[in-house]
């Protein structure tokens, strides 16, 4: 079985008054995306550990297998 794990980081955003309480990826153009969620499987996951801030970073590594519990240092760890 073949996966295709596609992260719209930040898409979803904050509901916004200026488009009558939707968020930006609610109202975007994306037929492909649509297609995928339609035809494939799709779920939820919570991947970020709740002592822990809910950014990009904590998720991205959570989602590619490594335990940010165990190896989250920080933002920008260079």
């Amino acid at each position: 079985m073949k996966y295709v794990i596609v992260i719209e980081d930040g898409a979803s955003d904050y509901p916004l008054e200026e488009i009558d309480g939707k968020t930006p990826l609610k109202i975007a153009d994306k037929p492909v995306l649509d297609k995928i969620a339609r035809e494939g499987k799709t779920g939820l996951i919570q991947n970020v550990p709740e002592s822990l801030p809910p950014g990009s970073d904590v998720a991205n590594m959570s989602i590619f297998g490594y335990d940010p519990l165990e190896y989250y240092t920080g933002r920008g760890p260079l």
